[in-house]
């Protein structure tokens, strides 16, 4: 077996969605199908319907999944032996051109009682327009007697708690919080490995089929908690920024040279600014790589002044 001498870098599947842009193309430099609204960049993601393939190296063409069923101690850690069948996390680019609909994903026990997947995540806010904001949680005074009203007469958006949004802000979506992201974001969102979302109100709109889009009103109602008032950013400067029983994501200023973790076990690295080489290998602004476990050469150099990465674990 090939010994780990270059961390790994996957092939981006792009999603076209109703209410995504162009920005992935601009920003970062994705080779975007053309003319086409994107919104998600899935940059590691391992399901039977999405699958990341390793785009360079002596592994070029490997799954991810075939990764983590074949050489789960090796890649991701001795500590993941006895993990589930599949990786646990995914990694997405979201492009807000226009308003995602406002949605939930389900905590553990409703969605087992749905036949869905339970869905946790975070957003880290990579650009914003002026006016660009997010809804997370409930105004105050809300409850679920209203919030069934206000989905009756059209009125939801003034019971949900809105925050205006700017680069480098961070906030955590347990399940069970209702939310939405705003026209004018860009975002990096690390999630469990789940794609089940309750959509419970899509501004009246209709999808890029001409027809407005289905609504999971009931599945949403038992989903969403109604106590979930007023949440907030997650406090900068938090080192880490997010953790939870799922993953742990921090934010990196790298002014000199920093391990990217611990030897044995894996890291995943998003590059926010500048420019970062590990093992040889360089990444710019918008590149996810993931370090493996027995990689011996785990150090990140930063290549220009003011380079931020993320950096999560599982």
């Amino acid at each position: 077996m090939t010994p780990m001498t270059q961390p790994l870098r996957f092939h981006p599947l792009f999603m076209e969605r109703v209410w995504g842009g162009r920005q992935l193309e601009t920003l970062y430099g994705k080779a975007l199908p053309p003319q086409v609204p994107i919104g998600e960049s899935w940059e590691l993601v391992d399901r039977p319907e999405a699958q990341s393939v390793v785009a360079e190296g002596p592994l070029a063409g490997t799954s991810l999944h075939t990764l983590w069923s074949e050489r789960r101690a090796e890649i991701f850690g001795e500590r993941h032996r006895d993990g589930g069948p599949r990786f646990p996390l995914l990694f997405k680019l979201l492009d807000a051109a226009e308003r995602l609909s406002v949605q939930v994903h389900p905590p553990a026990a409703v969605a087992s009682e749905l036949d869905g997947e339970p869905k946790t995540e975070m957003w880290y806010v990579t650009a914003a327009m002026e006016e660009a904001d997010l809804f997370a949680g409930l105004a105050p005074g809300s409850d679920r007697a209203r919030f069934e009203a206000a989905l009756a007469s059209g009125g939801v958006e003034a019971l949900l708690h809105r925050l205006p949004s700017r680069a480098g802000d961070c906030i955590f979506i347990p399940s069970g919080r209702v939310h939405a992201i705003g026209a004018g974001n860009v975002i990096v969102e690390v999630q469990q490995n789940s794609d089940t979302t309750y959509r419970v109100f899509d501004w009246n709109r209709v999808g890029l089929d001409g027809k407005p889009r289905a609504l999971h009103i009931d599945e949403s109602l038992r989903s969403i908690d109604f106590d979930d008032i007023e949440p907030g950013f997650q406090p900068p400067g938090s080192e880490p920024l997010v953790r939870c029983p799922y993953f742990q994501v921090s934010h990196w200023e790298l002014e000199a040279p920093r391990e990217a973790g611990p030897a044995g076990d894996f890291a995943v690295i998003t590059v926010l600014s500048g420019g970062v080489t590990c093992a040889g290998a360089h990444f710019r602004p918008g590149d996810f790589f993931l370090v493996p476990a027995s990689l011996k050469d785990r150090t990140l150099h930063p290549q220009a002044p003011g380079t931020a990465v993320l950096r999560t674990v599982a």
